[in-house]
C-alpha cells in the first residue's frame, strides 16, 4: 500500500492509504524519504482559498473561468520538494543517458506520498550531487523560487535591494540577493525570522509591524530608496509597502502567491507618482528576457549546486522533522503558530 497525504477539506488533513500502483513505461518509481511543506501554497489549499478550489484555469487561454472548481477536496498529494530513493525503473528505460538508476538518491515533485511513480524526462539530471545531505534534495523547489525572484530583479553591483518577508523562500532569497553583489533590507514582522536574516546576509533589518518601513528604506539609502524590492510573504500591505520603498522609476518584483480582492494595495499612491515598475515572478517560467538560457530546470540545479559548494545553507532552516503519520500536526503548526516554524518536512 502507498501512504498519501491529502486535504479532505478546509484544515482537514488525513493520511489515506491507496493501492501500489502499477509501474507503466516511461515511469521509474521513487521511495520517498522526505517531503517539504509549502508554508505559501500549500496553505492556501489546506485553509481553503486557493483559486483552484473556485475557479477553473484554461491553460490555452490562460485565464481563470468562473463556474466549476479546477479542484475539488479530497486534494491527494499536495507537495512539490521531495527527495527520495530509485527503487524500479521500466526495463525499456535501462541505458538512457543522464537517467538514474535503483539505488540513487533524487530530489523532484511527485507530492506527499510514500511513493512516487515519476515520467523518466522529468528526472533526468535529478540525481543528489555527491557529499549532500538527502534533507538539502527537498530545497530544489523552494531554493529556484527564491532564484527566479533575484533573477527577475536583475540586480546589479551594489544595488539596494529589500526584501519582504522572511520565510524559508525569503531566507533564501535574502542570501542569493546577497551573493548577487547587493546591499539587502530584510523585512518581516517576527523578529525571530530578522536574526536569521541577518545570518542570511542582511545588512539592515526592519519589523514591519513597529518600523515606517518605506522612510526607514530612505534613510539608509541617502533618501533614494531601494533599487529594487522582492515582495515573497504574499500579502497585499507587504507588496504597497514594497511599492512605497523603491525609488522612483525603481523596481518590484512579486513573487508572493496573493489570495482574494488586493485589500491594503493602493496603486494610486507611490506605484503610480513614482512611475515603478511591477514584476511578476513565478515558477512556472524564467524571466522573459532570460528565456533563450535559463530554464526552471537550471534554476533547480544551480540552486542544489550553490548548497554543495556551501553558498547556500539550507540546514539551519529545517525547523521541524515530522513523521508523515503526524502530518496534520505539522500543518496546524504553520497554520495557528507559524513563529515557531520555518521549513516543516515530512518524514517517510
Amino acid at each position: 500500500m502507498e501512504r498519501v497525504v491529502q486535504f479532505t477539506g478546509p484544515r482537514q488533513v488525513e493520511v489515506a492509504e491507496h493501492v501500489r500502483a502499477e509501474l507503466p513505461p516511461g515511469h521509474l518509481r521513487v521511495r520517498t524519504r522526505y517531503s517539504g511543506i509549502s508554508a505559501g501554497t500549500e496553505l492556501t489549499a489546506y485553509r481553503g482559498t486557493n483559486p483552484y478550489l473556485t475557479r477553473t484555469w484554461d491553460p490555452e487561454a490562460r485565464l481563470f473561468r468562473d463556474g466549476a472548481p479546477g479542484i475539488e477536496y479530497p486534494v491527494a498529494g499536495w507537495g512539490y520538494s521531495e527527495v527520495g530513493e530509485v527503487v524500479e525503473v521500466s526495463p525499456e528505460l535501462a541505458g538512457t543517458p543522464g537517467l538514474p538508476v535503483p539505488g540513487d538518491l533524487v530530489w523532484g515533485i511527485w507530492g506527499h506520498r510514500s511513493e512516487g511513480v515519476v515520467p523518466a524526462e522529468r528526472m533526468i539530471g535529478h540525481t543528489l550531487p555527491t557529499g549532500l545531505e538527502p534533507l538539502a534534495g527537498a530545497f530544489a523547489r523552494v531554493g529556484a523560487i527564491a532564484y527566479n525572484a533575484v533573477l527577475a530583479g536583475d540586480i546589479h553591483l551594489g544595488e539596494d535591494v529589500a526584501v519582504f518577508g522572511q520565510g524559508v523562500i525569503g531566507l533564501l532569497t535574502t542570501r542569493l540577493a546577497r551573493l548577487s553583489g547587493a546591499r539587502v533590507t530584510a523585512v518581516d514582522a517576527l523578529d525571530g525570522r530578522l536574526e536569521t536574516a541577518k545570518r542570511y546576509g542582511a545588512q539592515y533589518t526592519l519589523n514591519a509591524r513597529t518600523d515606517a518601513v518605506a522612510e526607514r528604506v530612505r534613510e539608509t539609502t541617502g533618501g533614494l530608496g531601494a533599487d529594487l524590492a522582492i515582495e515573497i510573504s504574499g500579502a497585499y500591505p507587504a507588496l504597497h509597502e514594497a511599492l512605497r520603498s523603491v525609488a522612483a522609476g525603481g523596481r518590484v518584483v512579486a513573487s508572493g502567491f496573493y489570495q482574494g480582492d488586493g485589500i491594503g494595495l493602493r496603486l494610486g499612491d507611490e506605484f503610480h507618482h513614482n512611475r515603478v515598475q511591477l514584476i511578476c515572478s513565478q515558477i512556472g517560467g524564467v524571466p522573459p528576457q532570460l528565456s533563450n538560457r535559463w530554464t526552471v530546470e537550471r534554476l533547480q540545479q544551480t540552486f542544489l549546486r550553490l548548497v554543495a559548494e556551501g553558498q547556500v545553507d539550507v540546514d539551519t532552516l529545517v525547523s521541524h522533522v515530522v513523521p508523515a503519520a503526524d502530518a496534520a500536526d505539522a500543518y496546524v503548526l504553520l497554520d495557528e503558530r507559524p513563529a515557531e516554524a520555518l521549513q516543516v518536512v515530512l518524514e517517510f
